[in-house]
């Protein structure tokens, strides 16, 4: 419980005065120090954050959240249990296949994807605003292709391409690589390069007989409600496929995102280190105060006041500073956050710069998610390390013995 008095004196001696004007900078630099180091920290997180969930979009939006690959029988979608069909949005089935595609005098290797003309319009990346053509429609000799490739290979919709399978048909000369003329029926973008320079869509049907597939191959594509928690639908989808080969959206990208995990906790680290070094002068600050404040120190343990109120008194002067300079910051990282896209913006107008080039890191817009549980533990380690940085001061002011410094009074 903390008294009047010591209330009263811990104010006080908060309070600047003339003759204490070195103590007071180290003061207005450590609260400057450590609002900083908390506002980088959460400023980081939350563009760490918010790349993190827009790199899953990106990559939930093209690509199926569980897919179940069969070993050696045909995968029956009628088998499917209550508990599967309670998690999933959609059931797909579909095919892959590689390829060469050619246009004039340019050739480029290509990922197909082959599936049903009633389930093309099911997936998500046709609900893109930016998706050219008709999402309904992908008959036997259409093709549709990443807005990349089509920059790539200088196509429109409507325009021809040649595909050469990888599969090869028997003939008298030999065995020859199948050649197949497909149209342009629509271009998508998904947002991520890779995807729309590397991945086309056709017909199932059409993918199976020109790559030498059949429905044996065929995979299972499960679209989820929610695909974050994945591990846990996972379990439920391998439950119901007990013979198949079950992967995640998460498995095909693990070290992508562990890595992504790795970067976040040693940034996290790295940036402490300014609250540390801040609060480091508020040592320097208090056992300044308390050589300054040795004749008002000696004065009240004189008139009675405990050690242990001397202590509160220092203690709370550090405690004040450290928790008001973490709550400016907190406001100050919360702030940036929310608007650190315009910010962006500004600066890269006024000097005339890429700050987040779209080629290198997939997204066309710096992202920032606010993460409260982020800022909790940012907030409560700040808190932490200022009340372990003003115990040392404070317990050096209960020791000062009150008639050696009244000596000369």
């Amino acid at each position: 419980m903390i008294s009047t008095l010591e209330k009263e004196v811990t104010f006080r001696f908060l309070k600047a005065r003339k003759k204490d004007g070195f103590l007071n900078i180290i003061s207005i630099f450590s609260f400057i120090g450590i609002s900083l180091g908390v506002a980088v920290l959460i400023i980081v997180m939350s563009v760490m954050n918010g790349f993190r969930t827009e790199l899953i979009n990106k990559i939930v939006g093209f690509n199926s959240h569980l897919t179940v690959d069969p070993y050696n029988s045909k995968i029956k979608i009628n088998t499917v249990n209550q508990s599967l069909k309670r998690i999933s949005k959609n059931l797909i089935l579909s095919n892959s296949g590689e390829a060469i595609i050619i246009k004039s005098e340019t050739s480029k290797g290509i990922l197909l994807r082959g599936y049903k003309s009633s389930d093309f319009s099911k997936l998500k990346v046709f609900e893109n605003k930016l998706f050219l053509g008709d999402n309904k429609k992908l008959s036997k000799n259409d093709i549709s292709i990443g807005k990349e490739l089509s920059f790539t290979l200088d196509l429109n919709i409507g325009d021809s391409v040649t595909l050469m399978s990888s599969a090869g048909v028997e003939t008298i000369i030999g065995n020859l690589p199948k050649q197949k003329t497909f149209f342009v029926s629509s271009i998508f973008e998904s947002g991520m390069a890779e995807f729309d320079n590397n991945i086309a869509f056709i017909n199932l049907e059409t993918l199976e007989d020109f790559s030498n597939l059949d429905e044996n191959d065929r995979n299972l594509e499960i679209y989820l409600h929610n695909p974050q928690n994945i591990d846990y639908q996972k379990a439920i989808v391998q439950d119901n496929f007990p013979k198949d080969f079950v992967y995640s959206w998460s498995d095909m990208n693990r070290s992508l995102f562990s890595a992504l995990k790795v970067e976040r906790n040693v940034m996290f680290i790295i940036l402490s280190l300014i609250i540390i070094v801040a609060a480091f002068n508020i040592i320097s600050g208090l056992t300044i105060l308390v050589k300054n404040k040795t004749r008002e120190i000696a004065i009240l343990k004189s008139i009675g006041v405990l050690n242990k109120s001397i202590v509160k008194i220092f203690f709370l002067v550090g405690i004040i500073i450290g928790s008001s300079a973490t709550i400016f910051g907190i406001f100050l990282g919360i702030t940036f956050s929310i608007y650190v896209e315009k910010i962006r913006q500004f600066l890269s107008t006024i000097f005339n710069i890429s700050l987040f080039p779209e080629e290198i890191y997939f997204l066309s817009t710096m992202p920032s998610e606010i993460n409260f549980f982020s800022i909790l533990i940012i907030s409560l380690c700040s808190i932490f390390i200022t009340i372990i940085v003003s115990i040392f001061p404070a317990l050096k002011a209960a020791k000062l013995d009150p008639i050696k410094a009244l000596k000369y009074e």
